[in-house]
C-alpha cells in the first residue's frame, strides 16, 4: 500500500512552554491562587468562625510548623496508594483480557466483580485490617479494591468497542489473533483505559486514607483523625489540602502519561 492510502496519526511531541498544555497548567494554577485569595479574604470579611473555616494563612502556618509530619505522612500515603493502584491496574487489565477472550468466564465471574463493589469500603476495610493487620499491606489492599473494578470495566468496554469490519480487514491481510489484539483492539481501548486510570488513582488514594483510619501511626488519614479528635480546625484543613495536592499530583502524572501514550486522541 502507498503512504497516501493509509492516513496514520502523527505523533504530537510535548508542546513548547507557550503550548496548549502549558496554558492549561497556568490556568489551573491561576484558579488555585484566586480561590486561595478569596478564602483568605472571606474568612476575615465575613468573620467566619475559625472552628469551621480558619484563614488560609493559619492553615499554611500550621502546615509549616508540622512540615516534617506532613512530609512523612504524605510519603507513606503515596506509597500505599501507588502499590495498591499498580496491582489493581495490572489485575484489572488482566481480568479484562480474560473476560474478553473467554466469554464463559465473563458470564460466570463478571457479576462477582459487580457484587464486590456493592460492599462499602469501610466494611471491606475493617475485614482487611482484621486479617492483614495495620501494616502497609492492608492499606494497599484497600487501594487495590477501589482500583481494579473501573479498570476492568473500561478496558473490557474498550476491547469490545472495535467494529468487526476493522477486525475483518486486518484478518484479510493475514493478521493473527494476537496481531489483531495488539495492533487494533488494545490501541483502540487505550482512551477508555486511561479514563479509568485517571479515576482510579484518586480512588486508590481514598482507599489508602480510609485504611489509615482503622489504626496507624502516620499517614494523611492519621493526621485527619488527629485533627478531628483534638478539634484542631487548622490542622484538619492543612491535612485536607495536603491530600488534595497529593491527589492532584498523582492525577496529573497519569494524565501526562495519557498524553504521551494516546498521542492520536486529540486528532480523532
Amino acid at each position: 500500500m502507498s503512504e497516501q492510502a493509509i492516513a496514520l496519526p502523527r505523533r504530537s511531541w510535548p508542546s513548547a512552554p507557550n503550548g496548549p498544555a502549558f496554558r492549561k497548567v497556568l490556568s489551573a494554577l491561576a484558579s488555585v491562587v484566586v480561590m486561595g485569595l478569596l478564602w483568605e479574604w472571606a474568612t476575615g470579611h465575613f468573620r467566619i468562625n475559625p472552628l469551621y473555616l480558619p484563614p488560609l494563612s493559619d492553615v499554611f502556618r500550621t502546615m509549616m510548623e508540622a512540615k516534617d509530619a506532613f512530609i512523612d505522612s504524605s510519603i507513606k500515603t503515596i506509597l500505599e496508594t501507588v502499590i495498591g493502584y499498580g496491582i489493581g491496574v495490572l489485575f484489572g487489565l488482566l481480568s479484562a483480557y480474560v473476560f474478553f477472550e473467554v466469554k464463559t468466564f465473563r458470564s460466570m465471574f463478571f457479576p462477582v466483580f459487580i457484587v464486590s463493589q456493592t460492599v462499602p469500603v469501610i466494611a471491606f476495610g475493617a475485614i482487611v485490617v482484621m486479617v492483614f493487620g495495620n501494616g502497609l499491606a492492608s492499606k494497599a489492599i484497600i487501594a487495590f479494591y477501589l482500583t481494579f473494578f473501573p479498570v476492568t470495566v473500561n478496558a473490557l468496554a474498550g476491547l469490545l468497542s472495535v467494529p468487526q469490519g476493522q477486525v475483518a480487514l486486518l484478518r484479510s491481510f493475514g493478521a493473527s489473533g494476537w496481531q489483531v489484539f495488539w495492533r487494533l483492539r488494545f490501541p483502540a481501548a487505550l482512551p477508555s483505559i486511561f479514563v479509568a486510570l485517571r479515576l482510579s488513582v484518586t480512588l486508590a488514594l481514598i482507599g489508602a486514607i480510609v485504611g489509615e483510619w482503622f489504626g496507624d501511626t502516620s499517614g494523611l488519614g492519621v493526621l485527619l483523625l488527629s485533627a478531628m479528635f483534638y478539634e484542631n480546625s487548622a490542622l484538619m484543613w492543612a491535612a485536607i489540602l495536603a491530600t488534595a495536592v497529593v491527589g492532584a499530583t498523582l492525577y496529573g502524572i497519569v494524565a501526562a502519561a495519557e498524553s504521551a501514550v494516546v498521542f492520536w486522541k486529540e486528532e480523532m
